[in-house]
């Protein structure tokens, strides 16, 4: 704990969430989880830099609703996976800190604290802040908007929800025996329905197992904020045979709802081996001087998972689950 963290934070937000501390951490420690959920609904992030470590800097991106709007995390304490401390401030593209672009006199700093504590697979999250280096005149601006500030976490926790749910839940699919096999995964701009219907109709196979399952068929968490009829419409998990037992699945991940898709990000080769050991080995082999987006673990669904790009910038996944349990 800083210093820093002296002063009553004059912002406390709790959300909880349906996945593990360890699964909830890291959507904020890998820079293409942030792109796809942190910010305000219908301003897609770009990531300039990102240094998860003490010392490291955030820098990204917010471009839409006819604005652009440079961010700046300077990351402080880090102790995976329960607790991150950071300083945010807007920025310019250099990364420089700078004003709010809104006319107010908004502190230039604002230390967060941001903890995550679990029980049987449900994480609390709570966020604190407190402005620094402020002079009374941004100490009183801050402490006026708290309630605004507030809700616009809110409204970006929400798509930390879906992303989870999206990300995550997803996985939990339709395999009926622990026969190994590959797959493949794909992300769409919210057309799956279109493209899965196209495809089934040149390959003239049929959607496996549950068929057709949508984000409307989930069940709506305590303290998660009601679907809209077009977010519930949205396709959740898809599966489509093709050739020769291989297997097609997808999901729905809109700009709409904070994704940020971009050819390559959308598309990862998903692999079902037939143990945990086995799952260990594809893992540690294939991702040798990669980026790892997930280390193997076990999920709140029931898989063995983990998901890296290898050194070619290929995406993988692995996803274990045992069916005989």
């Amino acid at each position: 704990m800083t210093d820093q963290t002296n002063k009553k934070p004059e912002l406390k937000i709790v959300r909880y969430f349906n996945a593990p501390k360890e699964v909830v951490f890291e959507a904020f420690a890998n820079a293409e989880a942030l792109a796809e959920w942190w910010g305000p609904a219908g301003m897609p992030l770009t990531v300039k830099s990102f240094d998860f470590t003490p010392g490291g800097k955030f820098h990204y991106k917010l471009e839409g609703k006819g604005q652009i709007m440079w961010g700046i995390f300077k990351y402080v304490t880090i102790t995976r996976p329960e607790l991150v401390e950071f300083i945010s401030s807007f920025s310019d593209e250099d990364g420089n800190i700078c004003k709010s672009p809104f006319p107010m006199d908004f502190p230039l700093e604002i230390f967060n604290e941001l903890t995550l504590t679990d029980s049987n697979g449900r994480t609390t999250l709570t966020l604190q802040g407190h402005p620094i280096n402020a002079t009374p005149e941004q100490d009183a601006t801050y402490n006026s908007i708290t309630a605004d500030m507030e809700k616009g976490f809110g409204n970006t926790f929400d798509q930390l929800e879906r992303y989870l749910q999206s990300r995550f839940q997803l996985q939990q699919e339709l395999k009926t025996d622990n026969k190994a096999r590959v797959c493949t995964y794909l992300n769409f701009n919210g057309n799956t329905d279109e493209a899965f219907n196209f495809y089934r109709s040149v390959f003239k196979t049929e959607f496996a197992g549950k068929g057709i399952q949508r984000f409307g068929d989930l069940p709506v968490a305590e303290g998660q904020p009601p679907m809209s009829d077009e977010f519930k419409k949205l396709i959740l998990h898809i599966e489509l045979p093709l050739l020769g037992g291989h297997v097609l699945k997808a999901t729905d991940a809109p700009e709409s709802m904070g994704f940020k898709l971009v050819t390559g990000n959308n598309m990862h080769i998903c692999l079902e081996p037939e143990s945990r050991e086995e799952a260990n080995r594809l893992f540690n082999e294939l991702s040798v001087d990669g980026i790892i987006d997930m280390p193997m673990q076990d999920m709140f669904y029931g898989a063995y998972y983990g998901a890296f790009a290898d050194k070619f910038g290929i995406n993988w996944m692995v996803n274990y689950i045992d069916i005989t349990n």
